[in-house]
C-alpha cells in the first residue's frame, strides 16, 4: 500500500489541479489519509454548486480510470418526509427508489411528483423541484447519464440537509477473472448546510456541499487489478537510470546525467562513488525503470553508450551524439 501511496500521490494533485476550477474563497480542498475532499461553501442560487461536484466525481473516477461507475443521489428530506412524517415504513419508502432500475434520471423525479403521499407535502415537493433542476444542470454538463435517483440511498448521518450521493464501480464483462472485491463507494457526499453554524458561537449559516473520494479504497480496487492481471507497481517516474560497471566513472555519470536532465528526460543514478553494476541493474529491474544507459571505459574511448531496455535485457551501442534523440523516439513509442 505505501508503493501505491506513492505512485499515486501525484495523481490526485494533478487530477485537482486539472479540474481548473476558478480561484476562489469558496473552494476548499483537504487531504485526508484515506480521502480527498472538496468543499464549496457560500450562499449561492439552488443546486449549482451541488451539479458541480456531482461533475467532479466523474471528472475524477473518469481520470482515474477505475472502469464504469454509476453516483447514486437522493434527497434526505424527500425520504425523511415518507418515513418520520408521513408515517410510511423505512422498507415501502425504499421500495420507490425501485422506480430507478426502471426508469432512472429525472424520469423518476417526474413519477415522484405525482405520488398521492409526496405530493401533498410542501416540503417533499420542494425537494422534488430541488432534484429536478439538479437534473438540468447535470444534463447540461454531460454527465445525466452517469447519475441515479434512488430513494433507498441513505448515507445515516445527520448533518445532511439535501442532496445525499455517493458513487459505486460497475463490474463489467470484460473484468469477470478479477475476484469481486467489496470495498463499497469509493466517492460520496452532500449539502450539510447546518454544519458549519454548529461550531459558530453567534449561530452563523454557511450552506456548504462537498464530496469526498475514498483514497484508500481505490487503493485496494487497483492493487487487486494489478495483481490479476500480473502488472507491477512503479513506483517512480524515472525513465532512464545512468549506470556504470566500473569504478572511478562518477564525473562521466553526472556529464552524462546532466545532458539528459537537460534534455527534459527524468534520470537517476545511485548517490555512490563506486556502485556495483549488478547493483545497478537490480534496482532498475524492481522499481520498473524501463532503460538504462551505460557508460564505462570501451564506450568512452568508441565514442558511445549503450542503452539496455530493461524489461528485454537487450542492449544496443548508441553513438553519443545520438543518445538522447534515440532515447525520446524509444519513449514516444512505448
Amino acid at each position: 500500500m505505501p508503493q501505491l501511496a506513492l505512485l499515486y500521490g501525484r495523481a490526485w494533485a494533478a487530477l485537482f489541479g486539472q479540474l481548473r476550477r476558478p480561484p476562489r474563497a469558496v473552494c476548499i480542498q483537504m487531504v485526508h489519509s484515506r480521502s480527498q475532499d472538496f468543499d464549496i461553501a457560500g450562499q449561492f442560487d439552488p443546486m449549482i454548486p451541488d451539479a458541480e461536484c456531482l461533475k467532479i466525481i466523474c471528472e475524477i473516477l473518469s481520470g482515474l480510470q477505475l472502469g464504469d461507475f454509476l453516483i447514486k443521489i437522493s434527497w434526505k428530506d424527500v425520504r425523511h418526509e415518507m418515513v418520520a412524517k408521513k408515517g410510511l415504513a423505512p422498507e415501502v419508502a425504499d421500495q420507490i427508489g425501485d422506480y430507478v432500475q426502471c426508469h432512472g434520471g429525472v424520469s423518476l423525479v417526474e413519477q415522484m411528483f405525482q405520488d398521492p403521499r409526496l405530493s401533498q407535502n410542501k416540503q417533499a415537493l420542494e425537494g422534488l423541484g430541488d432534484l429536478k433542476l439538479l437534473f438540468e444542470y447535470l444534463t447540461l454538463f454531460g454527465i445525466a447519464e452517469k447519475i441515479s435517483f434512488d430513494l433507498s440511498l441513505a448515507r445515516g448521518l445527520d448533518y445532511y440537509t439535501g442532496v445525499i450521493y455517493e458513487a459505486v464501480l460497475l463490474q463489467t464483462p470484460a473484468q469477470a477473472e478479477e475476484e469481486p472485491l467489496n470495498v463499497g463507494s469509493v466517492a460520496a457526499g452532500g449539502r450539510y448546510d447546518g454544519l458549519v453554524g454548529m461550531f459558530d458561537p453567534k449561530g452563523h449559516k454557511v450552506p456548504c456541499v462537498g464530496l469526498s473520494i475514498g483514497v484508500e479504497r481505490i487503493f485496494s480496487i487497483v492493487e487487486q487489478r494489478m495483481k490479476t492481471f500480473g502488472e507491477k507497481v512503479r513506483t517512480t517516474e524515472t525513465q532512464v537510470f545512468v549506470a556504470t560497471p566500473q569504478k572511478n566513472f562518477l564525473q562521466e555519470r553526472l556529464k552524462l546525467i546532466a545532458e539528459l536532465w537537460d534534455a527534459g528526460i527524468k534520470a537517476e543514478l545511485l548517490y555512490k562513488n563506486n556502485p556495483k553494476l549488478l547493483t545497478q541493474l537490480h534496482y532498475c529491474e524492481n522499481t520498473g525503470i524501463p532503460l538504462v544507459v551505460i557508460i564505462g571505459e570501451q564506450e568512452l574511448k568508441e565514442g558511445v553508450i549503450k542503452l539496455r531496455l530493461v524489461a528485454s535485457r537487450e542492449e544496443v551501442a548508441i553513438k553519443r551524439e545520438n543518445l538522447v534523440a534515440e532515447i525520446q523516439k524509444r519513449l514516444s513509442e512505448s
